[in-house]
């Protein structure tokens, strides 16, 4: 049990929200700190063709403001949040040298485009890769053929074969309530790994590891560093 529970990837959910308010520079570093392997952001793009970091449509429940993201420019962006939001370019150089798992809320065609030559830009292609629906992550594989996807998926029914080419993925994504040792053996025979989200019991860690997975990520990412315990040798996700 311990080899396997030490072969975990260890994901923090939008940084470390518990201490930090999510998507932001001090919750990236207090992940970093706590010992996540890689951290999950969620990106978007304002009008004016920046990536930030914010989950949601609009500013109003992390920042008081009923304002939609895709009507504002990065200028008023930084006025009405105070710098609070940061650019995808200070969440990478934030993450230093952990994975990033780059989730695309309300994606289109340019967002991707645009978050994916961000991306490479920053000289971060090696370290981040991509996770959301099947629209986004068609979007990403055509922005990037060789990038690393985590394909979110909601039923117990296999993604199509035809789907799996298409997009290509290295995990599929799961609710955590999803996940059963069948699943993951299912999975793991077809070549792919899988991650849980969103675990913040130890109870359900426990149960999830010896149910297989590859990853799970959390919003106490504390907890899972300390169940894990301490990493040997290189990352096998890597």
């Amino acid at each position: 049990m311990a080899n396997i529970v030490s072969r975990v990837t260890a994901v923090a959910h939008r940084g470390d929200p518990y201490r930090f308010r999510e998507n932001t520079l001090p919750s990236i570093r207090s992940a970093v700190e706590q010992g996540a392997d890689a951290v999950e952001i969620d990106v978007r793009v304002t009008r004016d063709g920046v990536p930030v970091l914010l989950h949601d449509a609009t500013l109003e429940r992390l920042w008081g403001h009923d304002r939609r993201l895709e009507r504002i420019d990065h200028a008023e962006l930084k006025e009405l949040t105070g710098g609070g939001v940061p650019t995808l370019r200070e969440a990478l150089l934030a993450a230093g040298a952990r994975r990033v798992m780059v989730d695309l809320p309300g994606s289109t065609d340019a967002s991707v485009r645009t978050i994916v030559g961000t991306v490479r830009e920053c000289g971060a292609g090696e370290r981040a890769y991509y996770t959301s629906g099947t629209a986004a992550m068609l979007r990403v594989r055509a922005a990037d053929p060789s990038a690393e996807i985590a394909l979110t998926w909601t039923t117990l029914a296999p993604p199509r074969p035809e789907l799996l080419a298409a997009v290509r993925p290295r995990w599929l994504n799961y609710r955590f309530g999803l996940v059963s040792r069948e699943l993951t053996d299912r999975a793991h025979r077809d070549g792919l790994l899988v991650s849980a989200w969103t675990v913040d019991t130890k109870r359900t860690m426990r149960r999830l590891i010896e149910r297989g997975v590859d990853s799970i990520t959390t919003n106490r990412i504390d907890a899972l560093h300390r169940l894990r315990g301490p990493r040997t040798g290189t990352d096998p996700e890597r």
